[in-house]
């Protein structure tokens, strides 16, 4: 009788655990660590590989001097990203404290009214930091389908040789704004660079890498989207229900 009422009291506990977990942020934190993780590692091999292809193909060299060149904007590209990782680790850890702290105070509206100004103002503050987050986010992922569009087309040309043996075609990293126009910086189909370059790994890798770093990028803009729709829902929520409760709770105080 008792070890009975003991499990059935273990089941509803963990029963009551369960329901208090915030599942919608849950699924958003991790979207947002898979999309950064994905992003960010594979955008930093990528950004390794450009520089590979940069140096062997192009013969373009690092500058000795202290010149912004494509090289030191790559290095700057890349402690970013380091950044990125570290400030979304955080930022997903909060959110998700967050969502555990909205959560509860939802299911104990009804009980005992909890919600304090402080707490509204918490909540519109992640409203706020997760829009410019998102809109951030939308603005790197147009910023990734550059390098995206341009080795797809150098790729797509490499799949197709035979197609493009009879034609002159160049790929100029002048016109992509790499090097300076004083430069000339080119691969022409037809060279031996050019085949070296289209049987090589790094050019294959790199593409692939970077598509990858796209989808990472897009699947941070979902959990951001996740995130600020929860976020809105449930600070509009709280402040209608708290503008319905109080004048229920001052007339009982009142009385």
């Amino acid at each position: 009788m008792e070890e009975g009422q003991t499990q059935k009291g273990c089941s509803e506990c963990c029963i009551k655990c369960l329901s208090g977990i915030p599942y919608a942020s849950l699924i958003a934190t991790i979207l947002l660590y898979a999309g950064v993780a994905l992003f960010c590692g594979c955008g930093h091999e990528a950004l390794s590989g450009t520089v590979t292809i940069l140096q062997n193909y192009f013969e373009v060299v690092r500058s000795p001097v202290d010149a912004l060149d494509v090289f030191t904007m790559i290095d700057i590209l890349k402690y970013v990203i380091y950044g990125v990782a570290a400030a979304f680790f955080v930022y997903g850890i909060l959110l998700m404290v967050e969502g555990f702290f909205t959560t509860g105070a939802i299911r104990d509206l009804y009980g005992d009214f909890k919600i304090t100004t402080c707490g509204r103002c918490v909540s519109a503050w992640f409203i706020m930091l997760t829009y410019i987050f998102m809109l951030a986010w939308l603005g790197v992922t147009a910023f990734t389908s550059l390098p995206v569009f341009m080795y797809f087309n150098i790729w797509n040309t490499c799949q197709n040789t035979t197609l493009v043996e009879g034609a002159n075609l160049c790929f100029d990293l002048r016109q992509f704004g790499i090097v300076t126009t004083n430069e000339e910086k080119k691969v022409c189909t037809g060279s031996e660079k050019f085949y070296k370059m289209c049987e090589s790994n790094e050019l294959d890798l790199t593409f692939h890498l970077f598509v990858c770093a796209l989808a990472g990028a897009g699947a941070a803009v979902i959990a951001m989207v996740s995130y600020f729709s929860l976020c809105a829902s449930i600070a509009l929520h709280l402040s209608f229900t708290s503008s319905i409760c109080t004048p229920h709770f001052t007339a009982q105080a009142q009385a």
